[in-house]
């Protein structure tokens, strides 16, 4: 296929997922997302592009598969000591994306207890790490829409739920306040009756690898964010995005 067919074929796949996710899109956002599509190669049905709110949000994994695309150079990140307080669980980083022309790109993260999800407290300083990377990639490769990961938090509970301010950092196996990422996974699968087979697939293409024992801690815990959100907010279009990965259940059966 050529590559005009190929883009061609991505921006009706786009359109057609996009239609059976999100029923009430707006004319603007069918265009930014044709748009998006047709310079960027960007893909929703992989988890490239996620719409919140009535927003068009990158993912670091769709940023991540742009830079191989593009064959980037580098990415290097560092952490901004003098303005970081790591008793306070806030950080700051600053990453340097290179393009092979030896053009660089310089973006800045920051994360604290107040702007990251209460199911990354204790992890700050990947979150601010991955802010600065996506900030860097979104500008060497021209991108105007914000990442996912720099909002704020995704699926946050209501103040009247939300955990105590002294909430523990979270400890290297994965067991934060008594419940791990998987337990709450597993919870979110048992509460909205969804398919544990077609989750675990759309959580490897949302993290970007082939099998989702490959991905970091940092990506399943903002998928599992992610995940909760959607399901709340709308389990009807989630349950259309869970079924384009039927194929790939029956092929793995």
């Amino acid at each position: 296929m050529s590559h005009r067919g190929a883009k061609t074929k991505l921006i009706r796949d786009n359109v057609r997922t996009v239609k059976k996710l999100y029923p009430q899109v707006t004319n603007s956002q069918m265009l930014v997302l044709r748009d998006m599509t047709r310079t960027l190669n960007l893909s929703v049905r992989v988890g490239d592009l996620l719409m919140l709110d009535g927003r068009w949000y990158v993912t670091h994994a769709g940023l991540l598969r742009l830079a191989q695309r593009r064959r980037c150079s580098s990415i290097k990140t560092q952490l901004v000591e003098n303005v970081s307080n790591p008793s306070q669980g806030r950080w700051v980083f600053k990453a340097i994306v290179l393009k092979p022309e030896s053009q660089s790109f310089v973006g800045y993260g920051d994360a604290d207890p107040s702007n990251v999800s209460f199911l990354v407290h204790g992890a700050e300083m990947r979150v601010a790490e991955t802010r600065a990377v996506n900030r860097a990639l979104r500008k060497a490769y021209g991108i105007g829409i914000c990442s996912v990961e720099e909002i704020g938090s995704l699926g946050e509970p209501s103040k009247s739920t939300s955990p105590s301010k002294n909430f523990a950092p979270r400890p290297t196996n994965g067991n934060y306040g008594g419940r791990t990422v998987r337990d709450h996974l597993c919870q979110i699968i048992r509460q909205h009756q969804l398919d544990p087979a077609l989750v675990k697939f759309y959580a490897a293409g949302f993290c970007g690898v082939k099998m989702l024992r490959e991905a970091t801690r940092e990506q399943v815990e903002n998928f599992v964010a992610h995940l909760a959100d959607w399901a709340t907010k709308d389990r009807d279009s989630l349950l259309c995005q869970l079924n384009t990965y039927l194929g790939a259940k029956e092929g793995a059966a």
